[in-house]
């Protein structure tokens, strides 16, 4: 059975960490005058440098609009956020975002994809090809840097859209919920992929997620988020040791002390949104009966 610490639990995150991102107090909402709605409101939230912090909350909750702020694409209505000690006003190369869809050039192969961010900002084909082709290597995709997106499945080019990040070397790591719409076995080899990817830098990451196992598989941290308008319900510290086997984690007692805890949360937003007529609630709903089960 694998060490695992205590389980922590704040409002604000890990204080004795330095922090890479720090939210204070932010709100965001959409439309206008009396049509306004909050999103994001009274959201504060510290993410600790070098470490792996996921979010994880309802579906339809406001946590895209929050990667969204953090990434600089959006300004809050309130509030400020600050990454590395300064106030976000907008994108900055420090910061790298992987979305839910794919965002590679078609009319590019694999290396191309790879290689357009370094030449774009100047740097050597040459060099660029090189960072590639290791970084392609080590997402086990060295026989497919020729093919076109089009030819390679929706892992192979979740795996292109990694090393296209990676290359390059942000100093945050943002994804959106990068491996939805993957089924099962080929969502948990990218796991596999992106554990290692992440274990062998300092960078931080910020990964967002709607599935409680990958949560806890992945984190460092977990931190809960609520139903709208979005904000923190808990952070808990995951102190179970890595590299973690995805299949052996939830045999550990700790590690399901921790997805029972934040079930309970989720199972309690699920049903806030599910009252007020969320589909995707009512799935969770329905979800959670099944999986508090086998916790």
């Amino acid at each position: 059975m694998m060490s695992v610490g205590r389980v922590h639990k704040s409002d604000t995150g890990s204080r004795n960490r330095p922090a890479a991102i720090e939210l204070r107090g932010v709100r965001k909402a959409y439309g206008l005058g009396r049509f306004a709605k909050d999103v994001v409101r009274d959201c504060s939230l510290t993410v600790a440098a070098n470490r792996m912090t996921v979010l994880i909350g309802p579906s339809g909750a406001g946590k895209s609009t929050l990667i969204r702020l953090i990434a600089g694409f959006e300004k809050p209505d309130e509030g400020v956020i600050i990454v590395d000690g300064k106030p976000v006003t907008g994108p900055g190369s420090n910061r790298l975002v992987v979305f839910q869809e794919s965002a590679l050039f078609p009319w590019m192969t694999a290396e191309q994809n790879v290689v357009y961010g370094p030449t774009a900002r100047g740097e050597s084909y040459a060099a660029a090809r090189r960072g590639a082709a290791a970084l392609l290597e080590r997402v086990g995709l060295t026989g497919f840097r020729g093919h076109y997106p089009r030819q390679l499945s929706g892992g192979m080019q979740r795996r292109v859209e990694l090393a296209r990040a990676l290359v390059n070397n942000p100093a945050i790591m943002i994804l959106d919920e990068p491996f939805r719409g993957l089924d099962a076995m080929t969502r948990r080899l990218m796991l596999d992929y992106y554990a290692r990817l992440a274990s062998e830098s300092c960078r931080t990451n910020l990964f967002v997620t709607t599935d409680i196992d990958e949560a806890i598989f992945l984190a460092d941290t977990v931190v809960v988020m609520s139903h709208l308008p979005t904000h923190v319900r808990r952070v808990i510290e995951v102190n179970l040791s890595k590299p973690r086997d995805y299949t052996a984690l939830f045999q550990d007692d700790r590690a399901n002390a921790i997805k029972v805890e934040a079930l309970a949360l989720l199972h309690e937003e699920a049903m806030r949104a599910f009252a007020g007529g969320s589909r995707a609630a009512a799935d969770f709903v329905e979800s959670y009966r099944r999986r508090i089960a086998t916790a």
